[in-house]
């Protein structure tokens, strides 16, 4: 399936329609590119098809248009959504992004479904919306982060014969929400300074830090370190969860996850050691850090270590 995808001819509309995509993805996801240049070309340019779109979709929550505008224009890309589902997009469309994403869901099984849940998710965040507790906050992760992870499997597929390939889709689910989870306890102060809150309402008010994160020092009389290991361990679960993921996709695609989810969880790594600077900037990896996470993904050492450790859970 892989080779026919490959030798498939591209018109050149739809390639020039990809390389604005890509051209999207390299400029707004350093992390998520890094990852998918791992990928053969048809995979890697229908990644960054899925990325553009849901890039305009979160541009379209993130920005200054008042509440009611947004809302109008997020149900506007549902309805384009509903085009490129119903076959509708032409190759001379306009719109690029609906050019490459239509051909992307003709050449993969990508469940577009996910988009809809995306956009569910943003309009969570339009309309203000905030979590009492993780099964709360886990319905959100899962729309704006879930279902990336499944869409992205759409595109990875699973290895011909692979043992508990009927659960990749939850494993991806999973793996996406750790990856939100960092990213949360990573963008914590940004969020607070836009007026959101994602932490649940009751482990914040556990850990003293109900009155938010308005400054880059934890709000007075707080354990907020407490809070950062108590939600890192949650994230830690999630990946270990998720990662079993990797033994189910081909070498290229487990590489691509290894490597996007290596990075996140180097964040955690950085965050758990010093909560605080979560408060006064965003924490990132240099090059050189990504550069060994692509390595290690690439040769399969985390794809090997999960199935070391499924088959000593089996046993």
């Amino acid at each position: 399936m892989i080779r026919a995808v490959e030798s498939e001819h591209v018109s050149a509309p739809v390639l020039a329609a990809y390389s604005y995509c890509e051209a999207v993805t390299g400029q707004q996801a350093r992390n998520f590119a890094y990852g998918i240049r791992l990928l053969p070309a048809a995979k890697r340019r229908a990644m960054s098809a899925l990325y553009a779109f849901s890039r305009r979709v979160d541009d379209i929550g993130d920005g200054a248009l008042p509440d009611d505008v947004k809302i109008a224009r997020l149900e506007d890309t549902r309805a384009l959504l509903g085009r490129v589902r119903d076959g509708a997009v032409e190759e001379d469309d306009t719109d690029p992004v609906a050019v490459a994403l239509a051909h992307a869901a003709r050449v993969f099984p990508i469940p577009l479904g996910g988009l809809d849940e995306l956009i569910d998710g943003v309009l969570k965040d339009v309309r203000g919306e905030s979590y009492e507790t993780w099964e709360d906050l886990k319905v959100y992760c899962r729309c704006v982060a879930g279902a990336i992870g499944r869409l992205s499997l759409g595109v990875f597929g699973t290895e011909p014969g692979a043992r508990g390939a009927e659960r990749a889709s939850e494993y991806a689910d999973t793996l996406g929400l750790a990856l939100q989870l960092t990213n949360i306890l990573r963008d914590v102060r940004e969020d607070a300074e836009g007026g959101r809150t994602y932490l649940p309402a009751d482990d914040l008010a556990k850990f003293g830090c109900s009155a938010g994160f308005g400054g880059p020092t934890p709000p007075e009389g707080s354990d907020f370190a407490g809070l950062v290991h108590f939600e890192v361990r949650r994230a830690r679960a999630l990946f270990a969860e998720g990662y079993r993921l990797l033994p189910l996709l081909d070498r290229r695609s487990g590489a691509c996850v290894a490597a996007m989810a290596g990075i996140y969880r180097r964040l955690l790594d950085r965050i758990e050691r010093e909560p605080e600077a979560v408060l006064r900037g965003r924490v990132s990896l240099p090059g050189h850090e990504k550069a060994y996470v692509a390595v290690r993904g690439l040769s399969g050492l985390d794809a090997r270590y999960v199935s070391r450790q499924t088959v000593r859970r089996r046993a």
